[in-house]
Protein backbone atom coordinates (compact mmCIF):
# COMPACT_ATOMS: atom_id res chain seq x y z
CA UNK A 1 0.00 0.00 0.00
CA UNK A 2 1.42 3.38 -1.01
CA UNK A 3 2.01 6.29 1.37
CA UNK A 4 -0.75 8.19 -0.45
CA UNK A 5 -3.25 5.41 0.25
CA UNK A 6 -2.17 5.22 3.89
CA UNK A 7 -2.56 8.98 4.20
CA UNK A 8 -6.08 8.79 2.77
CA UNK A 9 -7.04 5.99 5.18
CA UNK A 10 -5.67 7.96 8.12
CA UNK A 11 -7.74 10.94 7.00
CA UNK A 12 -11.06 9.11 6.83
CA UNK A 13 -10.56 6.91 9.92
CA UNK A 14 -11.81 9.52 12.43
CA UNK A 15 -15.06 9.85 10.49
CA UNK A 16 -15.77 6.11 10.54
CA UNK A 17 -14.67 5.90 14.17
CA UNK A 18 -17.15 8.68 14.85
CA UNK A 19 -19.92 6.41 13.52
CA UNK A 20 -18.56 3.45 15.50
CA UNK A 21 -18.51 5.46 18.72
CA UNK A 22 -22.32 5.63 18.59
CA UNK A 23 -22.10 2.24 20.29
CA UNK A 24 -18.84 3.03 22.12
CA UNK A 25 -16.60 1.24 19.61
CA UNK A 26 -13.27 2.88 18.70
CA UNK A 27 -13.01 0.91 15.47
CA UNK A 28 -13.17 2.27 11.92
CA UNK A 29 -14.33 -1.08 10.45
CA UNK A 30 -17.18 -1.13 12.95
CA UNK A 31 -18.10 2.37 11.85
CA UNK A 32 -18.07 1.27 8.22
CA UNK A 33 -20.46 -1.60 8.98
CA UNK A 34 -22.70 0.78 10.92
CA UNK A 35 -22.70 3.14 7.94
CA UNK A 36 -23.65 0.35 5.55
CA UNK A 37 -26.38 -0.73 7.97
CA UNK A 38 -27.85 2.76 8.14
CA UNK A 39 -27.89 2.93 4.34
CA UNK A 40 -29.66 -0.45 4.22
CA UNK A 41 -32.45 1.07 6.27
CA UNK A 42 -32.52 4.46 4.55
CA UNK A 43 -30.02 5.94 2.13
CA UNK A 44 -31.23 9.43 3.13
CA UNK A 45 -30.38 8.66 6.76
CA UNK A 46 -27.03 7.38 5.53
CA UNK A 47 -26.35 10.66 3.75
CA UNK A 48 -27.45 12.57 6.86
CA UNK A 49 -25.11 10.51 9.05
CA UNK A 50 -22.16 11.13 6.71
CA UNK A 51 -22.94 14.86 6.46
CA UNK A 52 -23.31 15.16 10.24
CA UNK A 53 -20.21 13.19 11.20
CA UNK A 54 -18.11 15.19 8.73
CA UNK A 55 -19.57 18.43 10.09
CA UNK A 56 -18.96 17.45 13.72
CA UNK A 57 -15.43 16.16 13.16
CA UNK A 58 -14.47 19.12 10.96
CA UNK A 59 -15.82 21.50 13.59
CA UNK A 60 -13.53 19.85 16.16
CA UNK A 61 -10.58 20.24 13.81
CA UNK A 62 -11.32 23.92 13.13
CA UNK A 63 -11.67 24.61 16.85
CA UNK A 64 -8.37 22.80 17.44
CA UNK A 65 -9.68 20.21 19.87
CA UNK A 66 -7.13 17.56 20.96
CA UNK A 67 -6.01 15.45 17.99
CA UNK A 68 -6.20 12.16 19.88
CA UNK A 69 -9.85 12.80 20.76
CA UNK A 70 -10.63 13.69 17.15
CA UNK A 71 -8.81 10.58 15.91
CA UNK A 72 -10.87 8.41 18.27
CA UNK A 73 -14.10 9.76 16.76
CA UNK A 74 -15.27 11.43 19.97
CA UNK A 75 -16.64 14.44 18.10
CA UNK A 76 -18.52 12.52 15.45
CA UNK A 77 -20.98 10.18 17.11
CA UNK A 78 -23.36 12.68 18.73
CA UNK A 79 -23.37 14.72 15.54
CA UNK A 80 -24.11 11.60 13.47
CA UNK A 81 -27.02 10.71 15.76
CA UNK A 82 -28.43 14.22 15.37
CA UNK A 83 -28.36 13.79 11.61
CA UNK A 84 -30.09 10.42 11.60
CA UNK A 85 -32.63 11.45 14.26
CA UNK A 86 -33.79 14.58 12.43
CA UNK A 87 -34.28 12.62 9.21
CA UNK A 88 -36.17 10.00 11.24
CA UNK A 89 -38.57 12.60 12.63
CA UNK A 90 -38.81 15.03 9.71
CA UNK A 91 -38.80 14.88 5.94
CA UNK A 92 -35.52 16.03 4.33
CA UNK A 93 -36.41 19.65 3.57
CA UNK A 94 -34.01 22.60 3.45
CA UNK A 95 -34.92 23.45 7.06
CA UNK A 96 -34.14 19.89 8.16
CA UNK A 97 -30.70 19.90 6.53
CA UNK A 98 -29.98 23.32 8.05
CA UNK A 99 -30.94 21.92 11.46
CA UNK A 100 -28.60 18.97 10.93
CA UNK A 101 -25.74 21.33 10.11
CA UNK A 102 -26.35 23.58 13.11
CA UNK A 103 -27.13 20.65 15.39
CA UNK A 104 -23.93 18.82 14.45
CA UNK A 105 -21.85 21.86 15.37
CA UNK A 106 -23.73 22.33 18.65
CA UNK A 107 -23.39 18.66 19.59
CA UNK A 108 -19.64 18.83 18.99
CA UNK A 109 -19.19 21.93 21.15
CA UNK A 110 -21.28 20.45 23.97
CA UNK A 111 -19.33 17.18 23.74
CA UNK A 112 -16.10 19.12 24.20
CA UNK A 113 -17.45 20.86 27.32
CA UNK A 114 -18.14 17.48 28.94
CA UNK A 115 -14.79 15.99 27.87
CA UNK A 116 -12.90 19.02 29.19
CA UNK A 117 -14.64 18.59 32.58
CA UNK A 118 -13.90 14.84 32.48
CA UNK A 119 -17.62 14.05 32.72
CA UNK A 120 -18.80 11.02 30.70
CA UNK A 121 -21.43 12.61 28.47
CA UNK A 122 -22.05 9.55 26.29
CA UNK A 123 -24.84 10.58 23.87
CA UNK A 124 -26.16 13.42 26.05
CA UNK A 125 -25.08 16.20 23.60
CA UNK A 126 -27.12 14.48 20.88
CA UNK A 127 -30.10 14.26 23.23
CA UNK A 128 -29.96 17.95 24.17
CA UNK A 129 -29.63 19.13 20.57
CA UNK A 130 -32.38 16.84 19.27
CA UNK A 131 -34.74 17.85 22.06
CA UNK A 132 -34.02 21.48 21.16
CA UNK A 133 -35.01 21.01 17.52
CA UNK A 134 -38.02 18.83 18.36
CA UNK A 135 -39.23 21.66 20.60
CA UNK A 136 -38.45 24.32 17.99
CA UNK A 137 -40.23 22.50 15.18
CA UNK A 138 -43.19 21.76 17.48
CA UNK A 139 -43.79 25.50 17.89
CA UNK A 140 -42.93 26.30 14.26
CA UNK A 141 -44.43 23.35 12.37
CA UNK A 142 -44.46 25.20 9.05
CA UNK A 143 -40.67 24.87 8.88
CA UNK A 144 -40.69 21.09 8.45
CA UNK A 145 -42.91 18.16 7.51
CA UNK A 146 -43.19 15.17 9.88
CA UNK A 147 -41.75 11.93 8.58
CA UNK A 148 -44.27 9.23 7.67
CA UNK A 149 -44.31 6.18 9.92
CA UNK A 150 -42.77 3.03 8.43
CA UNK A 151 -44.15 -0.47 8.71
CA UNK A 152 -42.09 -3.54 9.49
CA UNK A 153 -42.76 -7.20 10.19
CA UNK A 154 -42.04 -8.14 13.79
CA UNK A 155 -41.47 -11.56 15.32
CA UNK A 156 -39.14 -13.30 17.75
CA UNK A 157 -36.50 -13.82 15.06
CA UNK A 158 -36.19 -10.09 14.48
CA UNK A 159 -36.28 -9.04 18.14
CA UNK A 160 -32.50 -8.93 18.55
CA UNK A 161 -31.85 -7.28 15.19
CA UNK A 162 -34.32 -4.53 16.09
CA UNK A 163 -32.73 -4.08 19.50
CA UNK A 164 -29.41 -3.25 17.86
CA UNK A 165 -30.96 -1.38 14.95
CA UNK A 166 -33.04 1.05 17.00
CA UNK A 167 -29.91 2.49 18.60
CA UNK A 168 -29.48 4.36 15.30
CA UNK A 169 -33.20 4.58 14.47
CA UNK A 170 -33.23 1.56 12.14
CA UNK A 171 -36.04 -0.99 11.83
CA UNK A 172 -34.42 -2.79 8.91
CA UNK A 173 -33.38 -6.29 9.99
CA UNK A 174 -30.15 -6.24 7.98
CA UNK A 175 -29.17 -2.96 9.58
CA UNK A 176 -29.47 -4.54 13.02
CA UNK A 177 -27.48 -7.59 11.95
CA UNK A 178 -24.69 -5.41 10.54
CA UNK A 179 -24.64 -3.36 13.76
CA UNK A 180 -24.31 -6.56 15.79
CA UNK A 181 -21.48 -7.86 13.57
CA UNK A 182 -19.76 -4.49 13.81
CA UNK A 183 -19.74 -4.64 17.60
CA UNK A 184 -18.62 -8.26 17.61
CA UNK A 185 -15.55 -7.67 15.41
CA UNK A 186 -14.56 -4.74 17.64
CA UNK A 187 -15.25 -6.30 21.04
CA UNK A 188 -16.93 -9.72 21.17
CA UNK A 189 -17.80 -9.51 24.87
CA UNK A 190 -19.66 -6.25 24.24
CA UNK A 191 -21.82 -7.99 21.62
CA UNK A 192 -22.60 -10.82 24.05
CA UNK A 193 -23.53 -8.35 26.79
CA UNK A 194 -25.75 -6.48 24.32
CA UNK A 195 -27.62 -9.65 23.36
CA UNK A 196 -28.21 -10.44 27.03
CA UNK A 197 -29.36 -6.84 27.53
CA UNK A 198 -31.93 -7.16 24.75
CA UNK A 199 -33.27 -10.42 26.19
CA UNK A 200 -33.51 -9.07 29.75
CA UNK A 201 -35.03 -5.71 28.81
CA UNK A 202 -37.59 -7.36 26.52
CA UNK A 203 -38.67 -9.77 29.27
CA UNK A 204 -39.03 -6.91 31.78
CA UNK A 205 -41.05 -4.85 29.29
CA UNK A 206 -43.28 -7.83 28.57
CA UNK A 207 -43.88 -8.46 32.28
CA UNK A 208 -44.77 -4.78 32.73
CA UNK A 209 -47.34 -5.18 29.92
CA UNK A 210 -45.74 -2.85 27.39
CA UNK A 211 -47.13 -3.22 23.83
CA UNK A 212 -45.79 -6.43 22.34
CA UNK A 213 -45.33 -4.85 18.92
CA UNK A 214 -43.10 -2.15 20.42
CA UNK A 215 -41.06 -4.81 22.21
CA UNK A 216 -40.52 -6.68 18.94
CA UNK A 217 -39.50 -3.40 17.29
CA UNK A 218 -36.72 -2.96 19.85
CA UNK A 219 -38.19 0.25 21.27
CA UNK A 220 -37.83 -1.06 24.83
CA UNK A 221 -34.37 -2.60 24.40
CA UNK A 222 -32.10 -0.29 22.40
CA UNK A 223 -31.15 1.72 25.48
CA UNK A 224 -30.37 -1.55 27.23
CA UNK A 225 -27.97 -2.40 24.39
CA UNK A 226 -25.94 0.74 25.10
CA UNK A 227 -26.00 0.13 28.86
CA UNK A 228 -24.80 -3.44 28.44
CA UNK A 229 -21.98 -2.41 26.08
CA UNK A 230 -20.84 0.33 28.47
CA UNK A 231 -20.28 -2.08 31.34
CA UNK A 232 -19.19 -5.12 29.31
CA UNK A 233 -16.27 -6.85 31.01
CA UNK A 234 -15.03 -10.15 32.42
CA UNK A 235 -15.39 -9.28 36.10
CA UNK A 236 -18.43 -10.12 38.21
CA UNK A 237 -18.78 -6.44 39.08
CA UNK A 238 -19.06 -5.61 35.38
CA UNK A 239 -21.92 -8.05 34.95
CA UNK A 240 -23.76 -6.78 38.05
CA UNK A 241 -23.41 -3.13 37.01
CA UNK A 242 -24.47 -3.97 33.49
CA UNK A 243 -27.61 -5.77 34.67
CA UNK A 244 -28.53 -2.92 37.03
CA UNK A 245 -28.08 -0.37 34.23
CA UNK A 246 -30.19 -2.44 31.83
CA UNK A 247 -33.02 -2.75 34.36
CA UNK A 248 -32.91 0.97 35.16
CA UNK A 249 -32.92 1.90 31.48
CA UNK A 250 -36.10 -0.10 30.86
CA UNK A 251 -37.90 1.45 33.82
CA UNK A 252 -36.83 4.97 32.81
CA UNK A 253 -37.88 4.30 29.22
CA UNK A 254 -41.32 3.11 30.28
CA UNK A 255 -41.79 6.17 32.50
CA UNK A 256 -40.82 8.53 29.69
CA UNK A 257 -43.23 6.76 27.34
CA UNK A 258 -46.00 7.15 29.92
CA UNK A 259 -45.24 10.88 30.07
CA UNK A 260 -45.18 11.04 26.25
CA UNK A 261 -41.61 12.37 26.26
CA UNK A 262 -39.12 11.73 23.41
CA UNK A 263 -36.77 9.34 25.19
CA UNK A 264 -34.09 8.97 22.51
CA UNK A 265 -31.07 7.53 24.38
CA UNK A 266 -31.71 9.42 27.62
CA UNK A 267 -32.70 6.25 29.56
CA UNK A 268 -29.25 4.83 28.72
CA UNK A 269 -27.44 8.00 29.77
CA UNK A 270 -29.36 8.44 33.04
CA UNK A 271 -29.14 4.75 33.98
CA UNK A 272 -25.40 4.71 33.27
CA UNK A 273 -24.80 7.90 35.25
CA UNK A 274 -26.68 6.45 38.23
CA UNK A 275 -24.66 3.22 38.17
CA UNK A 276 -21.39 5.16 37.84
CA UNK A 277 -22.37 7.33 40.82
CA UNK A 278 -23.09 4.21 42.86
CA UNK A 279 -19.69 2.86 41.79
CA UNK A 280 -17.85 6.04 42.84
CA UNK A 281 -19.50 6.54 46.28
CA UNK A 282 -17.80 3.53 48.02
CA UNK A 283 -14.41 4.62 46.63
CA UNK A 284 -14.82 8.11 48.05
CA UNK A 285 -15.94 6.70 51.41
CA UNK A 286 -12.88 4.43 51.61
CA UNK A 287 -10.54 7.37 50.93
CA UNK A 288 -11.77 9.37 53.93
Amino acid sequence: MTKQNLSFLDTIKPFFKGIGQIMLQNNAWTGLLFMVGICCGSYVMGIAAIFAVITGTTTAMLLKYPNDEISDGLYGFSAALVGVALICFFQPTVATWAAILIGSVLATVIQRLFIAKKIPAFTFPFILVTWLFLCLFHYFPSLVKPQLASNDTNNYLTLFAHGFGQVIFQVNIWAGILFMIGIFISRPIAAIYAIVGIALSSMIAYQLKEPVNDIYLGLLSYNAVLCAITFAGKKREDLIRGLIAVILSVLIMIKMRDLNLPALTFPFVLATWLVLIIKIIPLKASNK
